[in-house]
């Protein structure tokens, strides 16, 4: 629980820094989400400072694994400010990552709104994230037990368990909200969907396969 607890605190102080910082930064010492206000705001409204508790600031249970049972074998235990209150205005949130053994996947994705810093607590991982366009070039690495990777705002990036074990590790996000689009559900999972033609040109595929795609990744 030591070693957690050191890694939880060194990601705050890291992303909670300017430098890594993307939401605006705020105006007073905090401004723990009204989660019950009706009024519409980028953010979300201040609670009455009277009325804030030091449960505002607090989540239990990242020491608890979430459940890679299911396919792609990962479970990601988001810590923003819908769980946590108190991030608000913060410009920070943190994920616990949890792998299956020999091929447990947190699939391509990007977070829209936030860099990630990930460390990796248990297990070995392989990692890489893909630059934009026209070089669209991938960079990867084999992490194990200790070590960091950084996966700019916006790239697409991914992390796959190559080990024979379970794999832990956790993820910190420069953004309160950071967001997700993982590649394959919206691509071939959106409501409504998008156009077979449209998706059968794109990936040069037959409307037969992306029918079969969108079907996978229709729930």
């Amino acid at each position: 629980m030591a070693t957690y607890a050191l890694v939880l605190f060194t990601f705050l102080a890291l992303v909670s820094t300017q430098a890594f910082a993307s939401d605006p930064s705020p105006l007073q010492d905090f401004c723990v989400a009204d989660n019950k206000t009706e009024v519409f705001v980028n953010g979300l409204v201040c609670k009455n400072p009277k009325d804030v508790k030091p449960e505002d600031f607090f989540f239990p249970g990242l020491d608890k694994a979430g459940d890679t049972s299911k396919n792609p074998g990962s479970n990601v235990t988001l810590v923003n400010v819908d769980r946590l209150a108190g991030l608000n205005t913060l410009g920070i949130s943190l994920a616990r990552i949890d792998f299956a053994p020999n091929g447990g996947l947190n699939p391509p994705h990007t977070h829209p709104r936030a860099t990630e810093v990930l460390t990796v607590m248990e297990g070995t991982l392989y990692v890489g994230f893909v630059t934009s366009a026209p070089e669209f070039k991938l960079f990867s690495k084999v992490l194990n037990k200790g070590d960091v990777f950084v996966f700019p705002k916006g790239l697409i990036h991914f992390q796959f368990n190559i080990g024979a074990v379970p794999a832990v590790a956790f993820a910190g996000l420069s953004s309160q909200n950071p967001g997700l689009v993982t590649v394959a559900k919206a691509v071939f999972g959106s409501n409504p969907p998008i156009s077979d033609d449209v998706l059968a040109k794109a990936f040069q595929l037959d409307k037969k396969t992306v029918d079969w795609l969108q079907a996978q990744f229709s729930n």
